[in-house]
């Protein structure tokens, strides 16, 4: 699966703010951000993140997945540790 079809699959489905998404071999790590995320804990975070995808993962076109999650005010502050530069 191509980095640009999670990320438009995820903006489709849910409220974010941006995504991005980088690929290592099968290894998959996805950025989020929204404010759909406030107040959340980090296991519902990601089973929003793991829903819009659940039928490539059990397909498995998506094998391994690294979710991290942000409001955009966290986003704000995390972003300079979590792109790739």
């Amino acid at each position: 699966m191509e980095c640009k079809e999670i990320e438009s699959t995820l903006l489709e489905a849910l409220s974010l703010e941006e995504v991005h998404v980088s690929q290592e071999g099968t290894h998959y790590k996805i950025i989020a951000v929204g404010d759909c995320f406030d107040g959340m804990n980090r296991v519902k975070q990601q089973q929003m993140i793991y829903g819009p995808l659940m039928a490539h993962i059990t397909s498995g076109e998506l094998h391994a997945i690294t979710i991290n999650a942000f409001t955009v005010t966290q986003w704000k502050r995390e972003k300079v540790f979590n792109m790739p530069s």
